[in-house]
């Protein structure tokens, strides 16, 4: 990021700070995200996204990202094992993808732009882990040849059919093998019509004819009880989110309406993601409200909803508030710096031996973690691994707000480099107990970078 922008972010936050101290959305703050695809496994929600660039003038996108939580609060940065560069065939447009688990291993759907074909393109890479890291499963696409081959949505059906759609302004499906790598018959171009879509196909639109809808891009097919849902988004430029819903995962679809109508997100486009966790529900989307954002600078939030009392979708809106906490975080356990609900100012930054860690922390950043259940005793003291290559800094950790109680402060040092990790600690103060909100507020010498941030612990 270039200086100037950095001191505009700095600036726009600190006048939107009484907003955003109690604000969740959007969920990353350490870069802007884009396309969310839920997953949820072994009890921990996965979040794949995409990676808008820093001051792009499209979308120039190169990886994928990323991010969990086990109480839909705080989110960890797994980084991005997914690029462009994991794909000998592809060389550019890492745009909307999906990943899904299958007998223990995870297939993640993409699209790039294909070398072979100069079209758009269909990929799928592989892991063994949620998380990575990924390889491509089979060294070409598994599908290419036009350029509205964008946006894979993926979806496995109660009695094992998988299913992937795609496309844009066209849809397309296609039903996968068991080894979800391959093609179980034709790809299929879906008819739309005014009954199914709100619109027919895009060739057979009559000019001047205002139809109820229109999809666009980024289906998504969820189930709940006996109906298949495909949501979109719809309307063409600026986009909204619409939906269909049908008997089965090919159909035959009907157009029931808007789920997110169009409202002031900063982003012209919109995707989302539908899941169920711990009991809820939510949508994923994404909006351009982080600074420096907009409709090629997009950070993905999420919105908690129930759905109407004869499964159809309500009318969900865009918040700054975000979610609630389903769970809370134990202090006394290991916490990734990179874990965090809400920040300013820093970045996430990736190391082959260290991991993700927290970079780019000036004076008057800092980093909010939620629900910290400390339990009923207080705790004894504070653990910290910094690095700083010069100036080093201070981290007050305070109670419930920026200006809160002091409960901990640790003195950051010169270590001899940025990734010279060293292990600092510290007494608590006061009596802590129950659960809070924790505050990381960091200070130091006036514009210049500080130190980096590994891991976390208190001690009883």
């Amino acid at each position: 990021m270039k200086p100037s922008s950095k001191k505009f972010i700095s600036t726009t936050l600190t006048i939107l700070a009484p907003i955003w101290l109690s604000a969740q959305n959007p969920i990353v703050q350490t870069c802007y995200t884009s396309d969310p695809a839920p997953m949820v496994h072994k009890s921990t929600l996965y979040l794949y996204t995409g990676h808008d660039e820093d001051g792009a003038d499209f979308f120039w996108m190169q990886e994928w990202r990323v991010y969990s939580t086990r109480d839909m609060v705080n989110w960890t940065d797994h980084g991005s094992p997914l690029a462009i560069e994991s794909f000998a065939w592809a060389d550019d447009r890492a745009w909307a993808a999906q990943c899904i688990e299958r007998n223990g291993k995870f297939y993640w759907y993409v699209c790039l732009h294909s070398k072979l074909s100069n079209t758009m393109a269909i990929g799928v890479a592989v892991s063994k882990s949620p998380t990575g890291p990924f390889k491509d499963a089979l060294g070409k696409p598994l599908y290419e040849g036009s350029w509205d081959y964008i946006d894979p949505t993926v979806f496995i059906d109660d009695d094992g059919r998988a299913f992937l759609y795609w496309g844009n302004p066209n849809l397309y499906m296609a039903e996968l093998n068991e080894d979800m790598v391959s093609f179980k018959g034709e790809v299929q171009k879906i008819e739309q019509t005014v009954e199914s879509f709100g619109a027919p196909n895009p060739e057979k639109r009559l000019k001047g004819v205002k139809y109820p809808d229109t999809y666009t891009e980024g289906p998504w097919l969820c189930k709940r009880g006996n109906n298949y849902y495909l949501l979109y988004a719809a309307g063409g430029i600026p986009e909204h989110i619409a939906y269909s819903m049908g008997p089965s995962p090919t159909g035959p679809w009907r157009y029931m309406g808007e789920v997110m109508p169009l409202q002031e997100t900063g982003s012209f486009t919109n995707h989302v993601g539908v899941i169920d966790y711990k009991g809820n529900s939510y949508l994923f989307y994404h909006t351009g409200k982080l600074p420096g954002g907009g409709g090629f600078g997009r950070s993905v939030a999420v919105e908690q909803f129930e759905y109407n009392a004869d499964d159809t979708f309500p009318l969900i809106y865009a918040t700054d508030k975000g979610v609630d906490p389903v769970g809370t975080l134990n202090p006394y356990k290991r916490t990734e710096a990179e874990t965090m609900a809400f920040s300013r100012g820093v970045k996430s930054e990736p190391n082959a031996t260290t991991g993700i860690y927290i970079a780019d922390i000036h004076d008057g950043d800092y980093i909010k973690v939620r629900a910290v259940d400390f339990g009923h005793s207080s705790p004894k003291k504070f653990h910290v691994v910094a690095a700083s290559a010069r100036r080093g800094g201070t981290i007050e950790m305070r109670l419930d707000s920026i200006g809160g109680s002091i409960i901990a402060k640790v003195d950051v040092p010169p270590t001899g480099g940025w990734e010279q990790w060293k292990r600092l600690k510290c007494n608590t103060t006061g009596n802590v107990s129950g659960v809070h909100d924790l505050y990381f507020v960091f200070k130091g010498r006036k514009g210049c970078k500080l130190f980096n941030l590994d891991w976390w612990r208190f001690d009883n």
